[in-house]
């Protein structure tokens, strides 16, 4: 199927929900736009391509517009100085991230009033920061699939392609951004949950280190997401995702776990590792060509590139599976009536992939040695530069449609899983889509050095240009 790209014939309204966030806001300061025209252009455009694209699962056009109708008076009374980074600058959030006046989800129907005290931190930040809340973005039941898809609020299509995979679970927010109706998005990430749609749909993403932003809200979760689950944002411009993470990191008195640590690190040797094969898993030849890419525009800025592996990628991937599954079993039996019957039957042969011979001690104690390996290996190579799924996004409902989705799913996240085992920063980047498909790499650095992994995906992006929205397909 062939991409149809967006008209070039378009008015003012058209122009701005093409704009990226940085651009957007900058435009709102100056005076050269009005807020309200930003969010009517970003509210109108979901009018027009959301019916398509289900990504968009609550619009919130009072609120917004009463918002942004403040914005454009406080710009008025102090002119362009001391408004905040996002002033007037439309966004939208996932279902399972608490904001005040809308209901926390979790793509279940029983949560449907469940309307949330206080916003998460994250988004008590973000709208400090100015930004205005204008919709919520569909995700799977509980976050269970890498697709998203769920009896309460439908299907979520991917603009590029009707027929596959937004990916999951912030696939709401992928699907959103990709086609313009948001700027930026929202979500969240403990198993490939932000990078996955941003694979799917071509745009950018940003898993954090772990602690960097503050989790909190929608309670704390088992182990395993206290240890690897992070909230992070999804745009169409790396500057967009390094201003999020200027905006929301630090740490925050709901978060035990959250830490201050300085965004910039010391020099570093511009040295990448590229990965173009894994062991344990096949990597289609376009994804290969879409790594290989990447490491060219690097190597063209100055960066010395080298073909290699990080450590023990098979390992990681079976204590994540341990890790997450095991904590999955625990609440298994209290939430399966609140699941449909094909969800529930891959929290069941997820469950299975448990290996009761994995104590938790040892898992930890893996989990750690993998740690200073990595490390290591970070000390030798500082940027790694690899593939987020080995292959093209999958046809819907394919991880449920048989026995073997849950083994789908897992292929899937073969690169992802050591960015959440490991707690390390990822950023993704799109690249040039090959066959009309949108295409993406991945980077890691060692913790605490998100600055290397933007600083990095920025050059990517320079060379391969920011991702655009596209028009989706009429099926």
């Amino acid at each position: 199927m062939k991409m149809r790209a967006s008209s070039t014939a378009m008015n003012r309204s058209q122009d701005l929900w093409r704009q990226s966030a940085t651009t957007l806001a900058a435009l709102i300061k100056s005076g050269d736009v009005s807020s309200r025209e930003v969010v009517d252009a970003h509210l109108g455009r979901i009018e027009a391509v959301n019916p398509m694209l289900n990504a968009v699962t609550v619009m919130l056009r009072t609120s917004a517009r009463e918002a942004a109708d403040a914005a454009d008076v406080r710009r008025k009374k102090k002119g362009k100085r001391d408004l905040p980074p996002l002033h007037g600058v439309p966004i939208t959030v996932k279902e399972n991230i608490d904001c005040v006046g809308t209901p926390t989800t979790f793509g279940l129907a029983v949560n449907a009033n469940a309307l949330p005290e206080q916003d998460a931190p994250v988004i008590e930040r973000m709208r400090a920061a100015g930004a205005i809340l204008i919709g919520r973005t569909n995700m799977p039941e509980m976050g269970l699939r890498v697709s998203t898809s769920n009896p309460f609020r439908g299907l979520t299509r991917n603009p590029w392609n009707a027929h596959l995979t937004a990916g999951g679970s912030s696939g709401g927010e992928g699907s959103a951004v990709a086609s313009g109706m948001s700027p930026l998005g929202i979500g969240n990430d403990i198993g490939g949950s932000l990078r996955n749609p941003a694979f799917c749909c071509g745009v950018a993403a940003l898993k954090p280190t772990q602690g960097r932003v503050p989790y909190g809200g929608a309670g704390d979760g088992f182990l395993s997401a206290q240890v690897m689950l992070t909230d992070g944002p999804i745009a169409r411009s790396v500057a967009d995702l390094r201003l999020v993470l200027e905006l929301v990191h630090r740490q925050h008195v709901r978060d035990p776990r959250s830490v201050t640590v300085a965004l910039e690190g010391p020099s570093m040797a511009r040295r990448v590792a590229m990965v173009t094969s894994l062991p344990g898993s096949m990597l289609d030849p376009a994804i290969v060509a879409s790594v290989r890419a990447a490491g060219s525009a690097l190597a063209s800025a100055g960066y010395q590139v080298e073909e290699a592996i990080p450590p023990e990628i098979e390992l990681i991937n079976h204590l994540w599976t341990q890790f997450q599954m095991y904590d999955l079993s625990l609440t298994a039996e209290s939430i399966r009536p609140l699941l449909s019957a094909e969800v529930a039957v891959l929290m069941d042969a997820l469950i299975a992939k448990v290996d009761p011979s994995v104590t938790h001690a040892e898992l930890h104690q893996e989990r750690s040695r993998l740690g200073r390996a990595w490390s290591s290996f970070f000390a030798q190579y500082p940027i790694v530069l690899g593939p987020v799924w080995p292959s093209a996004p999958f046809a819907h409902d394919a991880d449920v449609a048989s026995p073997a989705g849950s083994q789908l799913m897992l292929d899937m996240q073969w690169f992802v899983t050591p960015g959440n085992l490991l707690g390390i920063p990822a950023t993704v980047v799109p690249t040039r889509p090959i066959d009309d498909a949108p295409m993406t790499v991945q980077l890691y650095a060692d913790r605490f050095r998100d600055d290397l992994v933007l600083e990095a995906a920025e050059i990517i992006e320079t060379v391969f240009g920011p991702s655009t929205p596209v028009d989706p397909f009429v099926v």
